[in-house]
């Protein structure tokens, strides 16, 4: 007979000893009124929920069948991403509910430059990733485990309230990786569509074809990382496969939704010109010319602390070589004022969105054409 499930049973069969469950006052989240309420992140809690996207394999053991790793659980076990688990034969979520960062950013933070510009977006995430990039800006949420963090609870229908409350027109599921938290994300999209708001992924990809078309029911546009056109990179910098990266863009294309994708440039790892060439030329054939590309500069941390920044003469390259192959909206960022930050209509080449940073000047654009010469610019400019 299965016992009831507690989170300090949990956490004392999973690592052999138990975690100290921190008790910090909370204050109430408002759930049936528009009235703005706060909280206070609490370390060491855990949202249980049972997932449907457990497999039984043999001696109670389960295959978790999200994303391409496939991991096999044993009981009492954790898989890769160290949020879904085994309790007793049962697969589990251990984040539900329990977001670790609720903030809202511009919308251009994401980067999405082609979503309603200048507007904001309520951004949510939990500990957790199914990769281990060696270059991950968020190592301290993402590499960690649910218990050692602070956290917030927050069910769908609040975070999709407080959404609401903050007057954002998109909520975001970003940072650390979303498709860890998969039921969170689905079930608060699902919420936030209710309620008239944008649904928005920015995620590294690696996630199977099921639970991805699926998801794609609820969502309007997603930002992938296609974090190098190399196998062996994605081997040996990210811990994953590129293949599963790339059926997921073409999935999401053949989907229809809006999508752009970030490139970060890793100075002597991923920025040879060539295979930079390469990878434009996919997306141009694969995903089409006005596919948005964002070539990111890299800045020390994590495990390549070492390398230097990416100099922003290997980012022009890349832009440029981006353009010869015939991509029409390639962007550079973390280069504040630089050129290629705006947004140039490909129909006549007049400049039709001036940003800096995340400030812009209001588009020259006449809904979703170009103010001056009429081309249609692909994206999602209004409501």
């Amino acid at each position: 007979m299965k016992k009831n499930i507690t989170r300090r049973g949990f956490i004392r069969q999973c690592t052999g000893g138990a975690c100290a469950i921190a008790g910090a006052a909370l204050y109430p989240i408002a759930t049936s009124s528009r009235q703005a309420s706060a909280q206070t992140a609490t370390r060491g809690r855990l949202g249980f929920k049972k997932s449907p996207w457990f497999v039984p394999i043999d001696n109670n053991a389960l295959r978790c069948t999200l994303c391409p790793r496939q991991c096999s659980v044993d009981e009492g076990k954790r898989g890769f991403c160290r949020v879904r688990g085994n309790w007793q034969g049962d697969g589990y979520t251990l984040v539900y509910g329990n977001p670790a960062i609720v903030q809202i950013d511009p919308i251009e933070r994401k980067p999405f430059y082609h979503v309603l510009p200048a507007s904001s977006s309520l951004s949510a995430a939990t500990a957790g990733c199914n990769v281990r990039c060696k270059f991950c800006e968020v190592w301290d949420l993402a590499l960690v485990a649910p218990e050692d963090v602070h956290a917030y609870n927050l069910s769908p229908a609040q975070l999709t309230e407080h959404a609401v409350q903050s007057d954002v027109e998109s909520l975001c599921f970003t940072f650390g990786e979303p498709v860890v938290f998969y039921e969170y994300m689905h079930d608060s999209a699902a919420s936030a569509r209710e309620e008239g708001l944008l649904n928005l992924l920015h995620s590294n990809g690696y996630i199977e074809e099921k639970p991805l078309n699926e998801l794609m029911e609820l969502l309007d546009g997603a930002n992938i990382d296609l974090k190098a056109f190399d196998r062996d990179f994605y081997r040996d910098i990210v811990g994953g496969e590129l293949d599963p990266v790339l059926k997921t863009l073409k999935r999401i294309r053949t989907a229809g939704l809006h999508l752009e994708i970030t490139n970060i440039v890793i100075p002597t790892l991923n920025d040879k010109e060539d295979d930079i060439r390469k990878m434009c030329e996919w997306i141009r054939d694969e995903l089409g010319a006005d596919t948005p590309l964002h070539f990111n500069r890299f800045y020390p941390l994590y495990q390549l602390a070492d390398l230097p920044p990416t100099p922003v003469s290997t980012l022009e390259k890349a832009r440029n070589a981006a353009r010869d192959v015939g991509l029409n909206y390639v962007y550079v960022g973390n280069v504040t004022g630089h050129e290629g930050q705006h947004t140039f209509c490909a129909g006549c080449g007049e400049k039709i969105i001036h940003r800096v940073g995340f400030m812009i000047d209001e588009p020259k654009m006449s809904g979703e054409t170009c103010e001056k010469c009429g081309h249609e610019i692909p994206g999602i400019w209004g409501a």
